[in-house]
């Protein structure tokens, strides 16, 4: 019920959703002929990449980001926090948790609803930049996977983020540097092969890998398949400590909050 409650709400404005949906696709331009310009002027691979491997990496960044990013999550949850709101999940029987996460399910539904026609028109059109093809079956399934599990452990990082309000009201400066660490960190930008150590090895204990660049590097055969097991190990081993951290900091949260405002 609350599923299709919060699916029903997204798509009040469907005008407004769908244009915003569709505003999302134009940076793809202004990427490709970026990096274009870049592999022009050193005239070979970079870190293993050519500019057809860059172009898809960049597609497929893409796509794992439209499911790990929470644009408003961490400070929707603080701002409930402050004003009071949250007071509800107080005193009804519904957790916070669970009614957030079902909230952004609804919300990923209802984007890849209106975005899955343009995704399926980009990916068609950049089908030449895929050099290697279509991979095997494993790789597929791993690839999956991976982005299932971005999108919940992106949740749970920002619900953990957002919880810091029960201590700090405003979450503001700490969600920025967050964010800003996410876009560079997570593979966004740029594949993370391009790091030099021992920053590439100090990035590999972080999660925030798993949001953008994991995934990408999964389809493109940049991770050994032998290799795959243990990365999904390792990935499902973040978000259990996510998901135990946002349990601890709602529980102990809960014991000091004082329910003023609202």
């Amino acid at each position: 019920m609350i599923l299709r409650i919060a699916l029903e709400e997204r798509l009040v404005y469907r005008g407004d959703f769908a244009l915003g949906t569709l505003m999302r696709f134009l940076p793809i331009i202004t990427q490709i002929f970026l990096w274009w310009a870049v592999f022009q002027s050193i005239e070979g691979r970079m870190a293993g990449y050519s500019f057809e491997d860059m172009v898809a990496y960049y597609l497929l960044s893409m796509l794992a980001r439209a499911f790990s990013s929470m644009p408003g999550l961490a400070s929707t949850v603080a701002r409930q926090i402050r004003d009071g709101e949250i007071k509800k999940f107080i005193i009804q029987p519904v957790d916070l948790i669970g009614f957030m996460l079902l909230g952004r399910v609804a919300h990923k539904i209802a984007y890849y609803t209106v975005a899955t026609v343009p995704f399926a028109l980009v990916f068609f059109l950049c089908r030449g930049y895929f050099t290697e093809g279509w991979p095997p079956a494993i790789v597929v399934g791993a690839f999956i996977a991976s982005l299932v599990m971005s999108f919940l452990l992106g949740y749970f990082i920002d619900l953990c983020i957002g919880l810091i309000g029960f201590w700090f009201l405003e979450v503001s400066a700490l969600l920025f540097v967050y964010m800003l660490l996410n876009f560079f960190l997570s593979g966004h930008m740029f594949p993370l092969d391009l790091l030099e150590q021992p920053w590439r090895s100090l990035v590999d204990f972080l999660p925030l890998k798993y949001l953008a660049y994991f995934p990408a590097a999964i389809f493109l055969g940049k991770i050994p398949q032998d290799r795959l097991a243990f990365e999904l190990a390792i990935e499902v081993a973040w978000l259990v400590a996510f998901i135990g951290l946002a349990r601890w900091l709602y529980a102990r949260g809960l014991r000091r909050y004082s329910g003023y405002g609202g």
